[in-house]
């Protein structure tokens, strides 16, 4: 079970947004305390070695303040701090961020938040993934966002997260499982309200089983290695760790 993240370390990543108003930080805070997600990516090592990052439907760029609060915490922990929790490896230098959003509020939060000298390129895109280009990067991370497309849209994303990354590239995706019953029901429901809230309607769900996604990663170039990624949590959520075929 990955420990939780420290508190010191949820405080500085979400500090970046306090120049962004409120609603901003407290989310960040929120965001990163509940979700085990960021913690996994840091105790798990799953963005090791890699520098720049692509971040598809980024929200406010909390992956980008993540990573870099984690940066400076482990540098003060070499310096004697002592905050950086035992057993977890050192986080990634991230050199260079590009996230992309179509939600013109969190880009605004989302550039408001870097707008001062972060130690990294960060960019934050306003646009929609399925047509923006998305240039090359170490990594491609797309996180609870392809469910909200249709089926030929995912695969159309995939294929370009694909021809984005280098032969030793690495995808980082996260996706609910639609054949883990109660679990799956509940994850629907909540992403549902999401879609309400933000487009003020209901929208359909492109949801797939655990072997459909896959098998969808396979036909768009990659070896696809999955891990839970709700360890004591209500949803049925799995990380997949993928590497281009």
């Amino acid at each position: 079970m990955t420990a939780a993240a420290p508190a010191r370390l949820i405080a500085a990543a979400s500090a970046y947004y306090r120049r962004a108003g409120r609603f901003a930080w407290h989310f960040a805070r929120g965001k990163l305390r509940a979700d085990p997600v960021y913690a996994a990516i840091l105790a798990r090592d799953l963005l090791r070695g890699r520098r720049t990052i692509l971040d598809l439907g980024c929200g406010q760029g909390l992956l980008a303040a993540w990573l870099l609060a984690a940066h400076e915490l482990h540098a003060s922990d070499v310096r004697g701090a002592r905050d950086w929790p035992r057993g977890w490896p050192a986080p990634p230098l991230l050199e260079a961020y590009r996230g992309i959003e179509i939600n013109a509020r969190e880009v605004a939060r989302a550039r408001q938040a870097f707008a001062l000298d972060t130690g990294a390129a960060v960019q934050i895109v306003h646009g929609d993934i399925r047509d923006v280009d998305y240039g090359s990067a170490d990594a491609v991370v797309i996180l609870d966002v392809l469910h909200y497309l249709d089926y030929p849209a995912q695969h159309r994303v995939l294929e370009q997260a694909r021809g984005a990354l280098a032969a030793r590239g690495l995808l980082l995706l996260r996706v609910g499982d639609a054949a883990a019953g109660l679990r799956c029901t509940l994850s629907q429901a909540v992403d549902r309200t999401v879609v309400l809230a933000r487009r003020g309607r209901w929208s359909p769900l492109g949801c797939r089983t655990l072997s459909d996604w896959q098998a969808l990663l396979a036909r768009c170039g990659f070896s696809a290695h999955p891990q839970p990624s709700s360890a004591g949590k209500l949803f049925a959520n799995w990380l997949l760790r993928a590497e281009p075929a």
